[in-house]
């Protein structure tokens, strides 16, 4: 690579990081109107997708750990959206679950996503290659051990 690398705004890491706080806002007014946070609304996209999962599958599907997870699945129970039950055979496990509340809310959601996506003019082959590389180097770093 060419260039100084020591530069902030030549740093991936930098360009990825700022990404996603735009990400964040761009999505805020979106999902402000339904008491939704971003990692809440990525969460209903799984359960929409798959529902009935456990919090480990959930927490490994998005990154995250129990300890952060709970706490955000516990305020999204108490706005209506999942319910959380042991599961019926190993009652270590908590099964999260969509409500109807979150159901009736799906169509509506990701329609008003769909539209600001619009926003971002990229055409459909663009938009899942860009998919593609952004997941291709989260992998690639996943396994990148520093010993």
């Amino acid at each position: 690579m060419e260039g100084n690398q020591f530069l902030l705004e030549e740093q991936l890491c930098f360009s990825t990081y700022t990404l996603s706080k735009q990400f964040t806002k761009f999505y805020r007014p979106i999902l402000e109107p339904y008491s939704l946070t971003y990692p809440q609304y990525v969460t209903l996209l799984i359960l929409w997708e798959n529902d009935n999962q456990s919090v480990q599958e959930l927490g490994n599907r998005l990154g995250l750990d129990s300890g952060t997870l709970t706490p955000m699945l516990k305020r999204m129970e108490t706005a209506g959206y999942v319910t959380r039950n042991r599961h019926p055979e190993d009652d270590r496990k908590v099964v999260i679950a969509v409500t109807e509340k979150a159901m009736g809310i799906k169509s509506e959601v990701i329609e008003k996503v769909s539209a600001c996506l619009q926003l971002l003019q990229l055409e459909e082959k663009d938009y899942f290659d860009l998919i593609e590389r952004i997941n291709a180097l989260t992998k690639t770093l996943g396994g990148i051990n520093h010993d």
